[in-house]
């Protein structure tokens, strides 16, 4: 019985609630840290670079490092914006939208034109980005630093994600990836219904 004491001791002790941060994060290393880490604690965010990257990914590896490159440029401009006043009319909705279209193209796992991926990875990364720094409007002249955290982070999470989604070669480790997509299409519905009950 004495041995379970520590584990009973470690499950209380997770069960004690801690303090939550809505979408804000202090990593206590500064700015660029804080939006590295921000990227993370936006699961909408998370999902569209996932979701993008194995886009680009399932397109072979000359489209991965193409949309590797514009995705986070796209968020670094849009964010830039968004902190400028300029995506004020950029609805919530948007961001369920862009789950559920880019899953569905996972899903999918149709050869298109390597200018849609592309095009996709500019929208989400600009949309996303101006949601992003229009959250950061009033955070003064830090909050580009942290712009500049979080487009490193979609950098980061694209490479990583879109390697290993190019790099599948046997059949079932193609349909993970596309079902893996098909539960990000999902989540963007269920975005979406929320977005729209409470507009």
């Amino acid at each position: 019985m004495r041995r379970l004491a520590p584990a009973r001791l470690a499950g209380a002790f997770l069960l004690v609630p801690g303090i939550a941060f809505a979408h804000e994060s202090s990593t206590g290393l500064g700015p660029v840290a804080d939006g590295f880490a921000h990227l993370f604690l936006g699961f909408d965010d998370l999902l569209a670079v996932v979701a993008m990257a194995m886009l680009a990914g399932l397109g072979g590896r000359a489209l991965a490092r193409r949309v590797t490159l514009a995705l986070p440029a796209a968020w670094l401009v849009g964010g830039v914006a968004g902190w400028l006043g300029f995506a004020t009319r950029v609805p919530a909705s948007a961001t369920a939208l862009s789950l559920l279209l880019v899953g569905i193209l996972v899903a999918a796992d149709r050869r298109a034109p390597s200018a849609i991926p592309l095009a996709l990875a500019a929208g989400v990364g600009l949309m996303h980005g101006a949601l992003n720094g229009a959250a950061l409007a009033g955070a003064g002249g830090e909050a580009l630093l942290a712009l500049a955290g979080t487009a490193g982070a979609v950098l980061v999470v694209s490479l990583l994600v879109s390697r290993g989604a190019s790099s599948v070669t046997r059949p079932w480790q193609r349909v993970a990836v596309r079902a893996a997509g098909s539960w990000i299409a999902a989540i963007g519905l269920l975005y979406l219904g929320w977005a729209l009950k409470g507009s």
